[in-house]
Protein backbone atom coordinates (compact mmCIF):
# COMPACT_ATOMS: atom_id res chain seq x y z
CA UNK A 1 0.00 0.00 0.00
CA UNK A 2 2.83 2.40 0.84
CA UNK A 3 4.48 1.67 -2.50
CA UNK A 4 1.25 2.42 -4.37
CA UNK A 5 0.74 5.72 -2.51
CA UNK A 6 4.34 6.71 -3.22
CA UNK A 7 3.89 5.86 -6.90
CA UNK A 8 0.66 7.90 -7.02
CA UNK A 9 2.34 10.92 -5.44
CA UNK A 10 5.36 10.71 -7.73
CA UNK A 11 3.06 10.41 -10.76
CA UNK A 12 0.29 12.93 -10.08
CA UNK A 13 2.12 15.73 -8.25
CA UNK A 14 4.61 16.30 -11.10
CA UNK A 15 1.73 16.08 -13.60
CA UNK A 16 -0.06 18.89 -11.77
CA UNK A 17 3.17 20.91 -11.75
CA UNK A 18 3.61 20.41 -15.50
CA UNK A 19 -0.06 21.35 -16.00
CA UNK A 20 0.50 24.53 -13.99
CA UNK A 21 3.46 25.40 -16.24
CA UNK A 22 1.32 24.83 -19.35
CA UNK A 23 -1.43 26.98 -17.83
CA UNK A 24 1.09 29.74 -17.08
CA UNK A 25 2.23 29.72 -20.71
CA UNK A 26 -1.31 30.70 -21.74
CA UNK A 27 -0.32 34.28 -21.00
CA UNK A 28 -3.15 36.59 -22.04
CA UNK A 29 -6.48 34.76 -22.17
CA UNK A 30 -6.68 32.08 -19.50
CA UNK A 31 -8.87 29.06 -20.21
CA UNK A 32 -11.49 28.04 -17.60
CA UNK A 33 -9.84 25.98 -14.88
CA UNK A 34 -12.86 23.73 -14.55
CA UNK A 35 -12.70 22.85 -18.24
CA UNK A 36 -8.96 22.18 -18.01
CA UNK A 37 -9.52 20.00 -14.96
CA UNK A 38 -12.14 18.05 -16.89
CA UNK A 39 -9.62 17.53 -19.70
CA UNK A 40 -7.08 16.26 -17.15
CA UNK A 41 -9.63 13.86 -15.68
CA UNK A 42 -10.50 12.55 -19.13
CA UNK A 43 -6.86 11.78 -19.79
CA UNK A 44 -6.34 10.17 -16.38
CA UNK A 45 -9.51 8.16 -15.96
CA UNK A 46 -11.07 7.70 -19.41
CA UNK A 47 -8.27 7.66 -21.97
CA UNK A 48 -5.79 5.60 -19.94
CA UNK A 49 -8.13 2.73 -18.97
CA UNK A 50 -9.64 2.87 -22.46
CA UNK A 51 -6.20 2.58 -24.02
CA UNK A 52 -5.39 -0.47 -21.89
CA UNK A 53 -8.58 -2.21 -22.99
CA UNK A 54 -8.53 -1.31 -26.68
CA UNK A 55 -4.81 -1.83 -27.15
CA UNK A 56 -5.08 -5.21 -25.43
CA UNK A 57 -7.96 -6.24 -27.69
CA UNK A 58 -6.09 -5.08 -30.79
CA UNK A 59 -2.96 -6.95 -29.73
CA UNK A 60 -4.92 -10.16 -29.06
CA UNK A 61 -6.61 -9.92 -32.45
CA UNK A 62 -3.32 -9.27 -34.23
CA UNK A 63 -1.64 -12.19 -32.46
CA UNK A 64 -3.98 -14.58 -34.23
CA UNK A 65 -2.39 -13.62 -37.55
CA UNK A 66 1.24 -12.78 -36.74
CA UNK A 67 1.94 -14.57 -33.45
CA UNK A 68 2.32 -13.41 -29.86
CA UNK A 69 5.87 -12.06 -30.08
CA UNK A 70 5.24 -9.98 -33.20
CA UNK A 71 1.92 -8.72 -31.84
CA UNK A 72 3.57 -7.65 -28.59
CA UNK A 73 6.17 -5.67 -30.53
CA UNK A 74 3.46 -4.11 -32.72
CA UNK A 75 1.49 -3.20 -29.60
CA UNK A 76 4.34 -1.08 -28.26
CA UNK A 77 5.54 0.49 -31.47
CA UNK A 78 2.26 1.02 -33.37
CA UNK A 79 -0.97 0.02 -31.64
CA UNK A 80 -0.39 1.96 -28.43
CA UNK A 81 0.39 5.27 -30.23
CA UNK A 82 -2.66 4.86 -32.49
CA UNK A 83 -5.08 4.10 -29.66
CA UNK A 84 -3.66 6.46 -27.05
CA UNK A 85 -3.45 9.53 -29.28
CA UNK A 86 -6.96 8.88 -30.60
CA UNK A 87 -8.46 8.62 -27.12
CA UNK A 88 -6.65 11.72 -25.90
CA UNK A 89 -7.69 13.61 -29.02
CA UNK A 90 -11.36 12.82 -28.42
CA UNK A 91 -11.31 15.04 -25.32
CA UNK A 92 -10.08 17.99 -27.39
CA UNK A 93 -12.74 17.34 -30.04
CA UNK A 94 -15.44 17.35 -27.35
CA UNK A 95 -14.19 20.64 -25.91
CA UNK A 96 -14.02 22.22 -29.37
CA UNK A 97 -17.59 21.18 -30.21
CA UNK A 98 -19.20 21.74 -26.81
CA UNK A 99 -17.34 24.95 -25.86
CA UNK A 100 -16.41 26.67 -29.14
CA UNK A 101 -16.32 30.06 -27.40
CA UNK A 102 -13.35 28.78 -25.35
CA UNK A 103 -11.47 27.62 -28.45
CA UNK A 104 -10.29 31.01 -29.67
CA UNK A 105 -6.71 30.36 -30.75
CA UNK A 106 -4.21 27.72 -31.75
CA UNK A 107 -2.67 28.05 -28.31
CA UNK A 108 -6.01 27.08 -26.76
CA UNK A 109 -6.08 23.85 -28.75
CA UNK A 110 -2.52 22.99 -27.77
CA UNK A 111 -3.24 23.75 -24.11
CA UNK A 112 -6.35 21.56 -23.87
CA UNK A 113 -4.50 18.73 -25.63
CA UNK A 114 -1.45 19.03 -23.38
CA UNK A 115 -3.54 19.04 -20.18
CA UNK A 116 -5.45 15.96 -21.35
CA UNK A 117 -2.17 14.22 -22.13
CA UNK A 118 -0.68 15.10 -18.73
CA UNK A 119 -3.67 13.42 -17.08
CA UNK A 120 -3.05 10.38 -19.24
CA UNK A 121 0.64 10.36 -18.36
CA UNK A 122 -0.10 10.62 -14.64
CA UNK A 123 -2.17 7.43 -14.58
CA UNK A 124 0.14 5.59 -16.97
CA UNK A 125 3.16 6.53 -14.85
CA UNK A 126 1.36 5.34 -11.73
CA UNK A 127 0.97 1.90 -13.29
CA UNK A 128 4.59 1.78 -14.45
CA UNK A 129 6.08 3.08 -11.23
CA UNK A 130 4.13 0.70 -9.06
CA UNK A 131 3.93 -2.52 -11.10
CA UNK A 132 7.25 -2.37 -12.99
CA UNK A 133 9.18 -0.26 -10.51
CA UNK A 134 8.24 -0.84 -6.89
CA UNK A 135 6.67 -4.31 -7.22
CA UNK A 136 9.61 -5.74 -9.16
CA UNK A 137 12.61 -3.85 -7.77
CA UNK A 138 11.48 -2.07 -4.63
CA UNK A 139 12.23 1.58 -3.86
CA UNK A 140 15.24 1.59 -6.19
CA UNK A 141 13.09 0.50 -9.13
CA UNK A 142 10.46 3.09 -8.21
CA UNK A 143 12.99 5.92 -8.16
CA UNK A 144 14.69 4.78 -11.38
CA UNK A 145 11.42 4.76 -13.31
CA UNK A 146 10.42 8.07 -11.75
CA UNK A 147 13.59 9.71 -13.06
CA UNK A 148 13.26 8.09 -16.48
CA UNK A 149 9.53 8.54 -17.12
CA UNK A 150 8.50 11.53 -15.02
CA UNK A 151 11.61 13.73 -14.99
CA UNK A 152 13.43 12.94 -18.24
CA UNK A 153 10.32 12.05 -20.24
CA UNK A 154 7.68 14.08 -18.43
CA UNK A 155 6.58 16.23 -21.39
CA UNK A 156 6.39 13.39 -23.92
CA UNK A 157 2.64 12.76 -24.00
CA UNK A 158 1.84 16.48 -23.78
CA UNK A 159 4.03 17.25 -26.79
CA UNK A 160 2.59 14.43 -28.91
CA UNK A 161 -1.02 15.37 -28.26
CA UNK A 162 -0.36 19.11 -28.61
CA UNK A 163 -0.15 18.50 -32.35
CA UNK A 164 -3.71 17.15 -32.30
CA UNK A 165 -4.84 20.27 -30.48
CA UNK A 166 -3.04 22.45 -33.01
CA UNK A 167 -4.64 20.58 -35.91
CA UNK A 168 -8.13 20.93 -34.42
CA UNK A 169 -7.57 24.63 -33.69
CA UNK A 170 -6.55 25.19 -37.31
CA UNK A 171 -9.67 23.30 -38.41
CA UNK A 172 -11.79 25.69 -36.41
CA UNK A 173 -9.90 28.93 -37.02
CA UNK A 174 -8.01 28.85 -40.34
CA UNK A 175 -9.71 30.76 -43.19
CA UNK A 176 -8.44 28.40 -45.91
CA UNK A 177 -10.87 25.50 -46.40
CA UNK A 178 -8.24 23.07 -47.69
CA UNK A 179 -6.02 23.67 -44.67
CA UNK A 180 -9.04 23.32 -42.40
CA UNK A 181 -9.87 19.99 -44.02
CA UNK A 182 -6.33 18.61 -43.79
CA UNK A 183 -5.26 19.96 -40.39
CA UNK A 184 -7.07 17.58 -37.98
CA UNK A 185 -5.77 14.47 -39.73
CA UNK A 186 -2.28 15.96 -40.12
CA UNK A 187 -2.12 16.84 -36.43
CA UNK A 188 -3.32 13.40 -35.37
CA UNK A 189 -0.89 11.66 -37.75
CA UNK A 190 2.06 13.70 -36.52
CA UNK A 191 1.15 12.92 -32.90
CA UNK A 192 0.94 9.21 -33.66
CA UNK A 193 4.22 9.22 -35.62
CA UNK A 194 6.15 11.07 -32.90
CA UNK A 195 4.72 8.74 -30.26
CA UNK A 196 5.54 5.69 -32.36
CA UNK A 197 9.07 6.98 -33.01
CA UNK A 198 9.68 7.36 -29.29
CA UNK A 199 8.34 3.89 -28.48
CA UNK A 200 10.32 2.29 -31.30
CA UNK A 201 13.54 4.00 -30.25
CA UNK A 202 12.92 3.05 -26.62
CA UNK A 203 12.52 -0.60 -27.62
CA UNK A 204 15.39 -0.91 -30.08
CA UNK A 205 17.88 1.86 -29.26
CA UNK A 206 17.73 1.73 -25.47
CA UNK A 207 17.51 -2.08 -25.55
CA UNK A 208 20.40 -2.61 -27.93
CA UNK A 209 22.75 0.27 -27.06
CA UNK A 210 22.08 0.90 -23.38
CA UNK A 211 22.81 4.40 -22.14
CA UNK A 212 23.89 5.54 -25.60
CA UNK A 213 20.56 4.45 -27.06
CA UNK A 214 18.71 6.06 -24.18
CA UNK A 215 20.61 9.29 -24.77
CA UNK A 216 19.72 9.30 -28.47
CA UNK A 217 16.06 8.62 -27.65
CA UNK A 218 15.98 11.51 -25.19
CA UNK A 219 17.74 13.76 -27.70
CA UNK A 220 15.02 13.11 -30.27
CA UNK A 221 12.30 13.60 -27.64
CA UNK A 222 13.73 16.86 -26.33
CA UNK A 223 14.21 18.18 -29.85
CA UNK A 224 10.48 17.79 -30.49
CA UNK A 225 9.77 19.46 -27.15
CA UNK A 226 11.86 22.47 -28.19
CA UNK A 227 9.94 22.72 -31.48
CA UNK A 228 6.60 22.75 -29.65
CA UNK A 229 7.88 25.29 -27.12
CA UNK A 230 8.93 27.47 -30.05
CA UNK A 231 5.41 27.20 -31.49
CA UNK A 232 3.92 28.15 -28.14
CA UNK A 233 6.16 31.24 -27.90
CA UNK A 234 5.20 32.12 -31.49
CA UNK A 235 1.50 31.88 -30.61
CA UNK A 236 1.99 34.00 -27.49
CA UNK A 237 3.57 36.68 -29.68
CA UNK A 238 0.66 36.43 -32.12
CA UNK A 239 -1.82 37.01 -29.31
CA UNK A 240 0.22 40.02 -28.21
CA UNK A 241 0.10 41.38 -31.76
CA UNK A 242 -3.68 40.87 -31.94
CA UNK A 243 -4.11 42.84 -28.72
CA UNK A 244 -1.90 45.65 -30.03
CA UNK A 245 -3.75 45.75 -33.37
CA UNK A 246 -7.37 45.32 -32.39
CA UNK A 247 -7.54 47.19 -29.08
CA UNK A 248 -6.26 50.47 -30.50
CA UNK A 249 -9.80 51.09 -31.72
CA UNK A 250 -11.13 50.60 -28.19
CA UNK A 251 -8.79 53.33 -26.94
CA UNK A 252 -10.02 55.71 -29.64
CA UNK A 253 -13.61 54.92 -28.66
CA UNK A 254 -12.89 55.65 -25.01
CA UNK A 255 -13.75 52.13 -23.83
CA UNK A 256 -10.29 51.58 -22.36
CA UNK A 257 -7.62 54.11 -21.49
CA UNK A 258 -4.21 54.43 -23.18
CA UNK A 259 -2.62 53.14 -19.95
CA UNK A 260 -4.89 50.08 -19.99
CA UNK A 261 -3.92 49.50 -23.62
CA UNK A 262 -0.20 49.63 -22.83
CA UNK A 263 -0.62 47.22 -19.90
CA UNK A 264 -2.81 44.84 -21.95
CA UNK A 265 0.01 44.39 -24.48
CA UNK A 266 2.53 43.53 -21.77
CA UNK A 267 2.44 40.42 -19.60
CA UNK A 268 4.48 42.15 -16.90
CA UNK A 269 2.13 45.14 -17.02
CA UNK A 270 -0.87 42.85 -16.69
CA UNK A 271 0.71 40.95 -13.84
CA UNK A 272 1.47 44.13 -11.91
CA UNK A 273 -2.10 45.37 -12.22
CA UNK A 274 -3.63 41.95 -11.53
CA UNK A 275 -1.86 41.96 -8.18
CA UNK A 276 -3.38 45.36 -7.34
CA UNK A 277 -7.00 44.72 -8.34
CA UNK A 278 -9.34 41.72 -8.41
CA UNK A 279 -11.15 43.16 -11.42
CA UNK A 280 -7.91 43.35 -13.43
CA UNK A 281 -7.72 39.61 -14.14
CA UNK A 282 -11.11 39.50 -15.82
CA UNK A 283 -10.48 42.86 -17.50
CA UNK A 284 -7.32 41.73 -19.27
CA UNK A 285 -8.77 38.35 -20.21
CA UNK A 286 -11.72 40.20 -21.77
CA UNK A 287 -9.22 42.40 -23.64
CA UNK A 288 -7.53 39.33 -25.12
CA UNK A 289 -10.84 37.67 -25.99
CA UNK A 290 -12.07 40.85 -27.65
CA UNK A 291 -8.92 40.97 -29.78
CA UNK A 292 -9.48 37.35 -30.85
CA UNK A 293 -13.16 37.92 -31.64
CA UNK A 294 -12.37 40.98 -33.75
CA UNK A 295 -9.77 38.93 -35.64
CA UNK A 296 -12.38 36.20 -36.19
CA UNK A 297 -14.83 38.79 -37.52
CA UNK A 298 -12.33 40.25 -39.97
CA UNK A 299 -11.15 36.86 -41.24
CA UNK A 300 -14.68 35.42 -41.48
CA UNK A 301 -14.22 32.68 -38.89
CA UNK A 302 -17.30 31.24 -37.21
CA UNK A 303 -20.85 32.59 -37.02
CA UNK A 304 -20.52 36.29 -37.74
CA UNK A 305 -23.74 37.24 -35.94
CA UNK A 306 -22.63 35.49 -32.74
CA UNK A 307 -19.18 37.01 -33.04
CA UNK A 308 -20.60 40.54 -33.32
CA UNK A 309 -22.86 39.91 -30.34
CA UNK A 310 -19.90 38.67 -28.29
CA UNK A 311 -17.79 41.68 -29.31
CA UNK A 312 -20.49 44.07 -28.12
CA UNK A 313 -20.87 42.12 -24.88
CA UNK A 314 -17.12 42.27 -24.24
CA UNK A 315 -17.03 46.00 -24.93
CA UNK A 316 -19.76 46.60 -22.35
CA UNK A 317 -17.88 44.45 -19.86
CA UNK A 318 -14.63 46.34 -20.45
CA UNK A 319 -16.38 49.68 -20.03
CA UNK A 320 -17.83 48.47 -16.73
CA UNK A 321 -14.55 47.05 -15.39
CA UNK A 322 -12.17 49.77 -16.61
CA UNK A 323 -12.74 52.17 -13.66
CA UNK A 324 -11.77 49.38 -11.23
CA UNK A 325 -8.47 48.56 -12.96
CA UNK A 326 -5.34 50.51 -11.95
CA UNK A 327 -3.55 52.56 -14.61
Amino acid sequence: MIGFIAAAILSFVPAFIYAAIAYWLDRFEKEPRLLLFGAFLWGAFVATPGAIVWTGLAQASLAIFIGEASAELAETTLLAPLVEESLKGIAVVIIMLAFPEEFDSRLDGMLYAAITALGFAATENLFYLYFFGYSENGVGGLISLFILRVILGGWGHAVYTAWIGLGLAMFRLHPNRLIRFISPFAGWLLAVCLHALHNTMAVFMAGEFGLTGLGLTLLVDWSSWIVVLGLVIWEIRREQQYIATYLAEEVAAGIISPAHYVAAKSFSGQLRNRMRSKAASRFYEACAELAHKKHHLITGIGDQRNTIARINQLRRELARLAPEVPT
